[in-house]
């Protein structure tokens, strides 16, 4: 049986990930906006994978016969419009999160709680790939030099990106 204070964490993490959907939606429309729909391309399937992530917390702790509680999410803060601080702001966010997810693993094992942390196995490798990807986007930026031509072929590469997650979280 899942303890409250592991109840009220994954709930906290839960709203935590919708809250990276819901900025990366914003970041998204703010690129768009700019011309960039490639990368707003990009970070719209960011927010699906966020939403996803959500909703397999939720799921979890519907099969631990515990409820889900949503809260308001807070408007997201985008710092700026430029490409790169808006890689920055999204690796910085992913440390966040991962952060958020080793204290979960921290609290299971203190709990013995080995049916959470057996979850939390699969974020963990999540998280290593959403680092990966946002230091590899960063570096191309490095490697273009913020030149209008180079952004021009980053949108488009970055446009070419699908969710790899399913969309309808019936199924999950």
């Amino acid at each position: 049986m899942i303890s409250q204070k592991m109840t009220d964490r994954i709930n906290l993490q839960i709203n935590r990930e919708m809250y990276s959907a819901y900025l990366y939606l914003a970041m998204a429309a703010k690129l768009t906006e700019q011309g960039y729909a490639g990368i707003g391309k990009w970070l719209t399937v960011q927010y699906h994978e966020e939403m996803f992530h959500a909703m397999k917390f939720a799921k979890y702790l519907a099969e631990q016969g515990v409820a889900v509680k949503y809260e308001a999410l807070a408007a997201p803060e985008i710092k700026s419009v430029v490409v790169k601080d808006i890689f920055k702001q999204v690796y910085a966010h992913e440390q966040f999160v991962t952060a958020s997810i080793r204290e979960m693993v921290e609290l299971s094992r203190a709990e013995k709680d080995y049916a959470t942390e057996n979850l939390l196995a699969w974020y963990i490798n999540e998280q290593v790939e959403e680092e990966k990807n946002d230091v590899e986007i960063l570096q191309l930026i490095d490697l273009i030099g913020g030149t209008a031509h180079g952004l021009f072929m980053l949108n488009i590469e970055l446009g070419k990106r699908d969710a790899k997650v399913t969309l309808d979280y019936t199924k999950l």
